[in-house]
């Protein structure tokens, strides 16, 4: 038997006070994660990648072949962590360290061809999961998304501007 949907749940007013703004983007994007997460897990059942190991494989298609120290800051998780995560990966075939030719001491991750080739799948499978829902939406709402994502873009990077400064030691 096909999962249930969820009811729809109604949506929330329109903030009215300072700090509004932010916890409804923040319960918004929340709740989209979650949202396509879930929705890609049962309608694509092979797609078990984890989320933190999606964006290294993310990271390292723009970045590689990248040390894990940069691979941490890059994304603001401790160096053990990704280093752990790099391990899993190499298990699996989606990622390969070498020694880097410039610092013998030093290793560098690259994307393999399974990494590329997963990454590429996880891609097209997201699309198709959002492009469906974009479909469902009345032409307005879509509009409304599509009018919103440059604003998206800038406030993320704003976001990674700030983490950046904060990062910075004084």
């Amino acid at each position: 038997m096909p999962p249930q949907p969820e009811p729809a749940v109604p949506r929330p007013p329109l903030p009215e006070r300072a700090g509004a703004d932010a916890r409804f983007l923040t319960e918004a994007v929340t709740r989209l994660r979650r949202a396509l997460r879930a929705s890609i897990r049962s309608d694509y059942p092979w797609e078990t990648l984890p989320m933190a190991q999606v964006e290294l494989l993310q990271v390292l298609a723009e970045h590689s072949p990248a040390r894990i120290g940069d691979l941490a800051s890059r994304q603001r998780l401790a160096t053990s962590t990704v280093s752990g995560l790099i391990g899993q990966m190499i298990g699996t075939g989606l990622v390969a360290r070498a020694v880097e030719p410039g610092d013998r001491r030093a290793s560098a991750v690259t994307l393999t061809d399974a990494g590329h080739a997963q990454l590429a799948a996880w891609t097209r499978a997201h699309e198709r999961r959002l492009d469906a829902a974009l479909g469902a939406l009345d032409g307005d709402d879509r509009a409304a998304v599509r009018a919103a994502l440059p604003a998206l873009f800038r406030l993320a990077e704003h976001l990674d501007d700030t983490g950046e400064d904060a990062a910075r030691p004084r």
